[in-house]
């Protein structure tokens, strides 16, 4: 049943012009899913994507312009109800992917807004889904490995932007005590300490969903529930220095080629 339907789904979307490949992504590629999980697929296009033709399909929900998710990487996508099912469909340009890969294997990236995700995400988002995505519909590259010198530099930069986050709530949230700020930003610290444990380890990451648990940082929620029973600054600042450090020993445990600043 779910067979035919993703069949003829993929069929439908492989239809539309300018679309070269169709990936089935998330929880259902890696067989980690639910019964009642939604289906990510991604539609692969060359020059140009006019979501009209989606839109023509007829199916319900909702579909945004290109670059209606903020642009970027993760430009846009749809919200869809296909045959009582929930499909999200993600627009991807080729030449910005094979641009984003050719990066990662430089060690190279940068960190987009998104909605819904702390931290924001790497451009080699796309790279990731490259090497963990099932090609329903045409071809598509794939990375032989997490590349070397990302796993360095991603690791670096992630951690470093942790711990800068860290330090300024110190400075600025935690001795006033602002309990909400230094909350705030512990969980976006905690966010980008996730990015850095798996990028040293040479794991790839598509979202932020199961971040904590998988860098082994759930132990976070602790710390927060801390600053929101403390009764001075100092107790804040102690559990901001109590993150600080938990971050630095899950990021130097992680075992990436060279020293962890």
């Amino acid at each position: 049943m779910d067979d035919d339907f993703l069949t003829g789904v993929t069929a439908r979307l492989a239809a539309l012009p300018g679309v070269r490949a169709v990936a089935l992504g998330g929880s259902r590629a890696q067989g980690i899913h639910r019964a009642d999980s939604d289906w990510d697929l991604a539609v692969y296009y060359r020059g140009s994507f006019d979501p009209a033709h989606l839109r023509a399909v007829g199916w319900e929900g909702e579909v945004s312009e290109i670059g209606g998710w903020g642009g970027g990487v993760f430009n846009g996508g749809a919200w869809l109800t296909i045959d009582g099912r929930r499909v999200d469909v993600h627009y991807r340009d080729l030449d910005v992917v094979e641009h984003e890969l050719a990066r990662a294997r430089e060690g190279r990236f940068h960190v987009e807004p998104l909605l819904f995700h702390l931290a924001g995400i790497p451009s080699y988002l796309v790279v990731a889904e490259l090497a963990i995505n099932r090609v329903l519909h045409g071809e598509l590259p794939r990375p032989a490995a997490y590349p070397h010198r990302l796993r360095e530099a991603a690791r670096d930069r992630w951690h470093d932007t942790a711990r800068a986050t860290l330090a300024y709530a110190k400075a600025n949230h935690a001795l006033a005590p602002r309990r909400t700020e230094a909350a705030g930003a512990l969980a976006v610290a905690a966010a980008q300490a996730g990015h850095a444990v798996l990028a040293a380890r040479g794991e790839w990451v598509t979202n932020e969903k199961r971040l904590l648990e998988r860098a082994g940082l759930r132990g976070v929620d602790a710390l927060v529930a801390g600053i929101g029973d403390a009764a001075t600054g100092e107790d804040v600042l102690r559990e901001l220095e109590r993150a600080d450090a938990l971050f630095a020993d899950a990021v130097r445990a992680a075992g990436a080629p060279g020293p962890v600043r």
